[in-house]
């Protein structure tokens, strides 16, 4: 088919157009679709290429564009512009993160440089004599634990 008008039933002008049949009916009332009524059926003029049952373009891009190699669903360029600009749109976002990454890097790296190095910790003390076995009849006083002094407030020492 030639590109140009086409002389479609209002059920399918509603197809390719992707409205409703009643939307059709109100654009020919309105005067902004053409129309013919022939055998007891109207017509409409449309420009938009026939479609197949399954939604697809039949002829308009068969051998017209060299783009493409066979029809598609009407409204496919707009789905995949949209995802193209998606897709646009999360590639930006991950070099934001890529970056934001690199400078918290950095920053750690950094802040890790000026700590300085840590002294060895302290050796441990030797726990204080006790009473030896051998000395017999020496008292060694208990250390006692001390109380808290929520403690000592409410129950004495």
């Amino acid at each position: 088919m030639t590109t140009g008008h086409y002389m479609v039933t209002i059920q399918e002008a509603a197809k390719r157009l992707g409205v409703k049949e009643g939307a059709i009916r109100k654009r020919i009332e309105r005067g902004t679709l053409s129309s013919e009524k022939r055998d007891g059926r109207v017509f409409v003029f449309i420009d938009a290429p026939p479609v197949d049952d399954m939604g697809y373009d039949a002829g308009h891009h068969a051998g017209n564009d060299k783009e493409y190699d066979a029809g598609y669903p009407v409204g496919y360029d707009a789905l995949i512009q949209s995802q193209q600009d998606q897709i646009e749109t999360l590639k930006r976002e991950v070099e934001d993160w890529k970056e934001e990454a690199r400078r918290k890097d950095t920053i750690i790296m950094t802040m890790a440089q000026r700590i300085p190095e840590l002294e060895p910790a302290p050796e441990p003390r030797e726990a204080p004599e006790t009473a030896s076995e051998g000395a017999e009849g020496v008292e060694v006083p208990i250390k006692e634990e001390r109380r808290s002094w929520l403690y000592r407030f409410f129950f004495g020492e």
